[in-house]
């Protein structure tokens, strides 16, 4: 009779703790690692790995799939990249606590905020929940392929507390605030990961008004983490308001939050591409924060923070022109044919963008607006940038973005980098990303179907910056650390993100020689027939989840082993 459930023999472990690779097998026995180095047992299935990484699963703390995880089994693209728990109500949006009659309230905050189609969220969503701990139980009634963690989100917290009040952005009263404290401890005690809040302008409504958490007071922000110190546990996620205020101003006030209720909290931090060096103070804070101990942690996206546009997708640099308005909604070959017409050409190539939309100067940015091809290139030379290329043609911007718009039948993609791009390299990435108290994430899995696909970069990570990028690299034990046990520890979840006896049997099996990220791809699977941005890729021989196998040779099966991760979790003693 076999000792194990499954035995992964003489793979290159890459562990987790930032050690060197070592030759071993790794056996799993009911979900967790029960024996690494020369396993003398049998497995009632043994695979020889020999050649291929063994890593982790990694660990994506910053996600959206809080209603593809109600419609779906699946938690990809997350899944196909080798992620094995993702954390989602991010930025303080979520559809729960929520009462029947501000459904449509939160589905316009979604909306407008991350992409979704209202229309999905309509059909995908069976909201049989009303309270937080209502909604954990809806979520942990479903299989799916991943596990999964749940913030508190801010802006359904105070709608549901306030109403009308709290969506027109009032002031909380003694009572409100009391009573958020209150839902915040329930809320840990049920299973809730942290409490996550935006405070940035860019986030909006689909109707483009400000969402209900933008600018809540700061002992509104205190009151709920003293809901969370009330419970002994959870900790707190924000998008900073920058640059309508400092980095140093902004995080003075969470440091702040941190002292009073010994909380952990986690900011989302991105350089722009140009100007001086913004980030340089966040670094200070960062090192005063590691030197005393505050449990403060930047998360950092590995590549730009960007958009992809594109004549299918919901953004593109012509959107906003009023010739344009009456084809945006044409299938895309009767747009593509209505825009070789020479008149139709002229007319949007000579027109600015109306309605002062943000994303309509996003996507005109020339000169950070660069083709997306197959496979993707995400560090690109800026003589490739729309403004390069109209420079050398000696034509306009516009013009160049117009043609290379209809190249590949309408289907070309242009990839737009908004931030992370300094000077036109990721060096800036680099020193964000080195830093002890920084960790990767902001992947956005289940979020800006759209617009962007994020949550493909642990594999770029693995084979960009540890194996192809020329200049300095990231060595491969460090960039599985980062991928999988930093982001893991920062959010409280120390039974997983390393190969280590009693922890969870969450392994990725990684041809890194083989590994290739592709483009991204549009797919219609989404409820009522939504559009999303897909992103594959290969050299991901084995994904296990729980010692079950939920992906072969880059191709899912069907096994579903995810769970609902409540709360915090310690690692196993001895």
């Amino acid at each position: 009779m076999a000792e194990f459930d499954l035995v992964l023999r003489g793979g290159t472990i890459v562990d987790g703790s930032g050690e060197r690779p070592f030759i071993g097998d790794v056996a799993i026995l009911a979900g967790r690692i029960a024996a690494i180095g020369v396993v003398e047992g049998t497995g009632t299935r043994e695979i020889d790995v020999a050649g291929r990484l063994v890593t982790p699963g990694f660990v994506d703390v910053h996600t959206h799939y809080d209603g593809q995880a109600i419609w779906s089994d699946r938690l990809n693209p997350s899944s196909a990249h080798g992620v094995t728990t993702v954390v989602t109500g991010n930025c303080g949006v979520g559809f729960a606590p929520c009462r029947p009659q501000d459904h449509d309230l939160l589905i316009n905050v979604m909306e407008g905020v991350e992409d979704i189609p209202g229309v999905v969220m309509a059909e995908g969503l069976k909201w049989d929940w009303e309270t937080f701990p209502e909604y954990l139980d809806a979520l942990d009634g479903r299989s799916r392929d991943i596990d999964m963690a749940v913030y508190l989100p801010h802006s359904p917290l105070r709608v549901y507390v306030m109403g009308d009040r709290g969506a027109r952005r009032e002031a909380a009263t003694p009572d409100d605030l009391s009573r958020m404290r209150t839902i915040a401890t329930e809320a840990i005690k049920a299973g809730a990961l942290g409490f996550a809040t935006s405070r940035t302008f860019f986030h909006r409504t689909a109707a483009g008004d400000a969402i209900p958490s933008f600018d809540s007071s700061q002992v509104e922000l205190q009151e709920i983490a003293m809901g969370m110190a009330d419970a002994g546990g959870g900790v707190m996620q924000a998008v900073l308001d920058v640059p309508n205020h400092s980095w140093v101003e902004e995080l003075k006030g969470i440091q702040a939050i941190i002292e009073k209720s010994g909380r952990p909290a986690t900011f989302t931090l991105a350089a722009p591409n140009s100007g001086p060096p913004m980030w340089l103070p966040v670094m200070d804070i960062l090192d005063q924060a590691q030197a005393s101990g505050q449990p403060l942690t930047a998360q950092v996206f590995p590549r730009p923070i960007g958009m992809i546009a594109g004549l299918a997708l919901s953004t593109n640099p012509f959107s906003f022109c009023p010739s344009f308005r009456p084809l945006d909604g044409l299938p895309l070959d009767q747009k593509v044919t209505a825009m070789r017409d020479p008149a139709t050409r002229a007319a949007i190539i000579g027109e600015a963008p109306v309605d002062g939309h943000p994303l309509g100067a996003m996507a005109r940015n020339w000169d950070w607006i660069f083709p997306l091809r197959d496979p993707p290139e995400y560090e690109p030379s800026a003589d490739e940038s729309v403004a390069a290329r109209a420079k050398a043609a000696g034509i306009t911007p516009q013009e160049i973005a117009y043609d290379m718009l209809l190249e590949d039948d309408g289907r070309a993609m242009l990839y737009i980098a908004l931030g992370n791009f300094h000077d036109n390299r990721l060096d800036v990435v680099k020193t964000m990303m080195d830093h002890p108290n920084t960790i990767l994430g902001l992947g956005d899995g289940g979020a800006h179907y759209g617009v962007i696909c994020d949550a493909s970069y642990p594999t770029f990570m693995l084979s960009y910056w540890a194996r192809d990028r020329q200049g300095e690299q990231v060595p491969i034990e460090r960039a599985v650390k980062m991928l999988a046990r930093d982001p893991a520890h920062a959010v409280g979840l120390l039974d997983r993100g390393l190969i280590s006896v009693g922890l969870k049997g969450d392994l990725n099996v990684i041809d890194l020689e083989r590994m290739q990220l592709h483009k991204p791809e549009i797919r219609h699977d989404l409820p009522a027939g939504g559009r999303r941005l897909d992103q594959r890729a290969t050299g991901y021989d084995y994904t296990i989840v729980s010692g079950e196998v939920i992906a072969e040779h880059d191709q899912p099966t069907n096994a579903r082993p995810g769970k609902l991760v409540r709360g915090a979790q310690q690692a196993p003693t001895a």
